[in-house]
Order: structure tokens, then sequence, then C-alpha cells
């Protein structure tokens, strides 16, 4: 009776392991019929005139559909890159010099920040002005702590835009016992797993959960990632436009939505980026220790001084 019960155990684990295979294959199939689909109809989800369309890019924003799309993408880079190897560089210097372009830029908010708040003290002490005008030709007024708390969002543009820049530059501390003393191909092993099992994971269920809390401060009703997709176009009917415009302060920063904005972007880029280095440490524990860094474009603080690489403790 026991051993009865024992393989109808291990049977339903078989039928439930295949049943979820099956579920992705299809599914990775099926991303090819929904880009296709998307592609050619685009006024379904692009056209924001239209409130339904404007639900439809809500819903397949944070779908299975989308998901897969974008899974199918990336693994037929790495299918092809596994027969040239050229190939597969190429995507990984792309995608790490999109994440150093981004960075690169956006790093300067730091500087403007630092302007900025410099600006509002003497307009705040010397000049005792209420208000700070700027701009060229059509100068931008506001209170001046509305400038006060616009500041934050410099800072959330740092670290949002810059942390996979800061990945590529190999600027994040490892605290890691097992990692630091791995052989070379060892440590390749553990990127690779690290990426798909914990990087990807993590940024696909952060976008999950920042996806509709963005949309939840721009349009009424609110969606829920637990509608599905018949229930929000019903919704549609009585969409309008409700941007959070709302302060800390009477007369305080209006522009709150952005930052919901930006921790979408910073996810984005994370689950990008995860594939690059997937790939790059995929090459590199390929090709061996004489590909580490490989096309890597590393900043430099000085000439002919290293930017700071990541400490391993």
């Amino acid at each position: 009776m026991e051993q009865a019960e024992s393989s109808a155990g291990v049977i339903d684990i078989l039928s439930g392991a295949l049943s979820g295979i099956w579920w992705v294959v299809q599914n990775i199939a099926m991303a090819f019929w929904n880009l296709g689909y998307a592609l050619t109809h685009p006024t379904l989800w692009l056209d924001w005139s239209n409130s339904e369309a404007i639900m439809r890019f809500v819903y397949y924003g944070a779908s299975v559909e989308l998901f897969f799309v974008a899974f199918t993408f990336f693994l037929v880079i790495f299918l092809v890159g596994l027969w040239r190897n050229a190939f597969l560089w190429g995507t990984v210097r792309v995608l790490e010099g999109f994440a150093n372009s981004v960075g690169r830029v956006v790093a300067w908010a730091g500087l403007i920040m630092v302007l900025q708040q410099v600006i509002i003290i003497f307009i705040q002490r010397i000049f005792a002005r209420p208000d700070l005008s700027i701009g060229f030709g059509l100068p931008i007024t506001f209170d001046i702590s509305w400038w006060s708390e616009e500041l934050k969002l410099y800072n959330a543009m740092v670290v949002a835009l810059c942390l996979t820049y800061t990945f590529v530059q190999r600027g994040h501390v490892r605290v890691d016992l097992l990692y630091s003393p791995a052989s070379f191909g060892t440590k390749r092993v553990i990127d690779m797993f690290g990426s798909l099992f914990f990087m990807l994971p993590m940024a696909v269920v952060i976008w999950l959960y920042s996806w509709f809390f963005m949309w939840r401060h721009l349009i009424v009703p609110n969606p829920s990632a637990s509608e599905d997709l018949d229930r929000l176009l019903n919704k549609a009917r009585a969409l309008r436009w409700n941007v959070e415009t709302i302060g800390f302060s009477p007369n305080g920063f209006t522009a709150y939505f952005l930052f919901k904005v930006l921790i979408v972007i910073m996810v984005g880029m994370i689950f990008i980026h995860a594939f690059a280095f997937f790939f790059r440490s995929f090459l590199e524990w390929k090709e061996g220790p004489a590909s580490e860094g490989k096309y890597l474009d590393l900043d430099t603080v000085e000439p002919g001084e290293e930017a700071f690489e990541n400490k391993e403790f």
C-alpha cells in the first residue's frame, strides 16, 4: 500500500514537471506569433486616444506573453551565439554599452543637484525670495520648496539609472565566502547561475509590482495585477487620466509619478543586463581566463589609473 502511494506521488511529480515544461515550450512557440501580431496591429495597444488600447498596454505590459517574448528573444540570441561567439560578444558589447551610456549621462544629475542646492540656498538666505525662475527665453517659475523637493528626483535618477552602469563597471561590493576563493571556471558558473536564478526572477517580481504601482498613479479606475484582460477592458469605459501631482507640501514638487516611472525603467534595465551578464559569463567560461574582461569598457579615474573594481570579501 505504501509502495503504491509512493509510486503515485512520484508519478504526480513527474506529471507536474512535464506539464510545466510543456507549458514553457508552448509559450516560447507562441512568442513568435504574439510578437508578430503586436507589431502588425500597433493601434490595438499604442493608440492611446482609445481607452481600450491603454488598458491593453497596461495588461500586456506585465503579462506572461510579454515575458516569453523577451525571454525567447534573448534565447534566440544565445542559440545563435553558440554557433558564432563573435555575435554573442557583439550583443554583450551593445547591452553593456547601453548601460554605460545611460549611466555616464545620468551621473551628471549629481552635479546638477549640487548646483541647484547652492542656488536655492543663495535665493533663500541672501535674496530672501520665495520663488525661483530657471530657464532661457521661457523661464520655469516655481516656489523654492518645489525646487528643494525636486532634488530628490536627481538622486532617484542616479540610483535607478546608474545601477546597471555600476554593475558593468564592477563597482558593487561582493560579500561572499564561497565566490572569492573559487577557480575562474567556477566563478563563471556561479555568475551564470546567479543571473538566471537570482537577477531575472528578482527583476520579474519587482516589475510585476512596480508596473501596476506606476499605472495606479496615472489612471483611474486603478488596474490590478489580479484582473484579466476582459475585466480591464470593461474598466476602460470609465478610464481617465489622473496623473499624480500631489506634493508633500502645499507648494512642493508636483511630479512624484516620475519616481514610479524610474522604478519601472530601473527594473527593465536590470532584466536586460541579467542576460548581458549571463552571456559574458558564458563566453568567459567557454573561452577561458584569457577572455576575462574582454571588450569591457571600464572608466578610468586618471591617465594610467584603473577604475575601482568590485572587492570580494
